[in-house]
């Protein structure tokens, strides 16, 4: 098998996940009780008659069959054309350009922090001299794994910014107010990470190779870096990728614990409202990052793994 099937084969994979998630979607709001554009224009306040509201409906789109809907849907996505949101008026795009930055800056901050951490705690706990403190670092993952993201935010906020007062809470600068946030999101991020990886380090070092390393007289640290890593590292971006999606999540719920604007507020607004619109943009969003992600991890998988690089002749 050479490298071009298997980057064809992954995309077409990748496409079929992001037509499932824009389908399932798709049904899901469909299946919601009520009618959002009824409730929000029949209203009395806005005093509009059944012709008006029938001809918004017509505006809209929803007075065409569900399959019609569908395929209007589906190929607006293609193009880029998300629709209307129901609540503001105006293109979805258009909520998004404003919503979209702020989350993907978080979630790339905090995810690059979480591999830095998992990184470090396990090199550190390869490398502590006492047996009590490699334990302890060994169990150090198993404690932050299990710690819900709004409550780390919250001791966050009360231990930083009201006990030390390091970063305000009121009017922090721009990149000053992403420290507390991105810690939020990096370090449940980074606990299975570090497990995962301290499992295989332990693995590996027990590899024939390993032992011929040493007995030439290879510093440990040399040993670690120059031939555990790179093999302890190839289920660790596995599971990377698969955490991105939680990362997003994460992302949303942070943004609500300290106030930022981005697709956690715009999504909040969006089920309180039931714009649909606005909802399956950002499931199909946040799918296309998830599937963009493991798309990446799988094509790098063969820098880190000889046999995989051979396979494919790259």
């Amino acid at each position: 098998m050479s490298f071009y099937p298997y980057l064809a084969r992954r995309s077409a994979q990748a496409l079929l996940v992001l037509w499932a998630a824009f389908t399932a979607s798709f049904v899901l709001l469909q299946l919601l009780p009520g009618d959002a554009l009824l409730i929000k224009f029949l209203s009395p306040e806005l005093g509009l008659g059944p012709q008006e509201v029938a001809d918004i409906r017509a505006a809209y789109g929803a007075d065409q069959p569900v399959w019609q809907q569908y395929w209007h849907s589906l190929t607006g996505f293609v193009s880029g054309n998300f629709g209307y949101s129901l609540q503001a008026g105006v293109p979805v795009s258009q909520g998004l350009a404003t919503s979209l930055p702020p989350t993907l800056r978080l979630a790339g901050l905090g995810f690059a922090l979480a591999l830095v951490l998992a990184l470090v705690l396990a090199l550190l706990a390869q490398l502590a001299p006492w047996r009590w403190l490699r334990g302890a670092l060994y169990a150090l993952p198993s404690v932050f794994v299990s710690v819900p993201v709004f409550w780390l935010g919250i001791v966050l906020i009360q231990l930083v910014s009201f006990r030390l007062g390091w970063i305000p809470v009121i009017n922090p600068g721009k990149w000053q107010g992403l420290v507390l946030p991105t810690l939020t999101l990096a370090i449940p991020i980074a606990a299975p990470l570090a497990q995962i990886l301290l499992r295989n380090v332990d693995e590996v070092l027990t590899q024939p190779f390993v032992a011929v390393a040493r007995a030439k007289g290879a510093p440990r640290l040399w040993v670690l870096l120059r031939h555990v890593a790179g093999n302890a590292a190839l289920p660790m971006l596995t599971m990377a990728g698969v955490l991105f999606g939680e990362l997003l999540g994460g992302a949303v719920v942070t943004e609500a614990v300290f106030g930022l604007n981005g697709l956690g507020s715009l999504t909040q607004q969006a089920v309180g409202n039931q714009d649909s619109a606005v909802l399956q943009a950002v499931v199909v969003i946040s799918a296309t990052a998830f599937v963009l992600i493991n798309l990446v991890v799988d094509l790098l998988y063969p820098l880190f793994d000889p046999r995989l690089r051979n396979r494919l002749g790259v």
